[in-house]
């Protein structure tokens, strides 16, 4: 996939997947503007409906029939964060594009420091969130996240960095690049390299509305992850293999010694029933973690777009 605008070095994108942010979307509106012309550089927000269900896509038509600077995009169903954020990255016309939530914890006040940062040679600057404003619940949960995703990975993920931060369209080109069924933005950005700073930005409280990444979705957008960036796990059940073998021999021997020396009449029932379980369950387990990975490959066989536009209201000139 490649971008489908001509870069425009005068214009500043931010791009922002919308949902169930009707709420803040005039707000955000005003804010990016502002921030947007500290830089110098003309805006270009590009706001992303993923069909949410609060109607957030009807504050979006009206702000962007108000100002033509505003992209309007809705995907035609509900495809995800990380694909909306795609989508909006392959309609951004500026040379440098700013990723953030549309909640508004991501200011957009930050946005001329991520600018400023960028110009002492970085190609890509992400925020760094000082004090983190969640409620405790959702910050034990992008701690457990962030824990197992970066043991399923064999990486170091800092939890206090998410989406929020500026690109050079150098980076967007390499992620739109690359054809990852399994969308996450910043293992992307990881992937492709180019030279990255980092600055400490202020995380705004959420004012209304609550994350919709339950415990569930974390643990599967992690394990998901970890079969699309990582051999991990398969390592991991090659280890449980070996463990189970090596354990099977000492318990044979056991068996075996306890036979040659009559403390075993009757062969136990339990035993055996507990051992079929057992492996039974290993077995099943195993298998899965292999037909993930041959999901998978079947996945991405398919090539299947990442994102498909209902509607494009103030499309970017190409």
């Amino acid at each position: 996939m490649s971008s489908l605008t001509k870069i425009d070095k005068t214009r500043l994108s931010v791009v922002v997947p919308v949902y169930r942010g009707r709420a803040f979307v005039r707000d955000l509106v005003k804010r990016v503007q502002a921030s947007v012309r500290e830089t110098g550089l003309v805006p270009d927000l590009i706001l992303v409906d993923d069909q949410c269900p609060d109607q957030s896509w009807t504050e979006i038509a009206a702000v962007c029939a108000e100002h033509n600077w505003i992209q309007g995009i809705r995907l035609s169903r509900n495809f995800g964060q990380h694909n909306a954020i795609t989508a909006g990255m392959a309609h951004a016309s500026g040379e440098w594009v700013v990723v953030m939530d549309c909640d508004l914890q991501d200011r957009p006040e930050e946005i001329p420091n991520l600018f400023r940062k960028a110009q002492e040679g970085f190609q890509l600057v992400r925020a760094c969130r000082k004090v983190r404003q969640d409620r405790w619940l959702k910050r034990q949960s992008s701690i457990l996240f962030n824990r197992l995703f970066s043991y399923l990975t064999g990486t170091r993920k800092n939890p206090e960095i998410a989406n929020f931060g500026i690109y050079h369209h150098d980076v967007i080109q390499g992620v739109l690049g690359m054809g990852d069924r399994i969308r996450f933005t910043p293992s992307l950005v990881e992937w492709v390299g180019f030279k990255e700073g980092q600055i400490e930005v202020e995380h705004a409280a959420r004012e209304s509305g609550s994350s919709s990444y339950s415990w569930l979705k974390l643990f599967s957008l992690a394990l998901d992850n970890a079969v699309a960036f990582s051999l991990k796990p398969l390592h991991l059940t090659l280890r449980l293999g070996f463990l189970l073998a090596c354990t099977a021999l000492v318990m044979t021997a056991y068996y075996l010694w306890q036979r040659v020396n009559g403390n075993i009449e009757v062969p136990g029932y339990a035993s055996i029933i507990i051992s079929i379980w057992f492996l039974s369950g290993i077995i099943v387990s195993v298998l899965g973690i292999v037909g993930l990975y041959v999901g998978y490959a079947f996945m991405n066989t398919k090539t299947r777009p990442h994102f498909l536009v209902q509607e494009h209201l103030n499309p970017s000139p190409s």
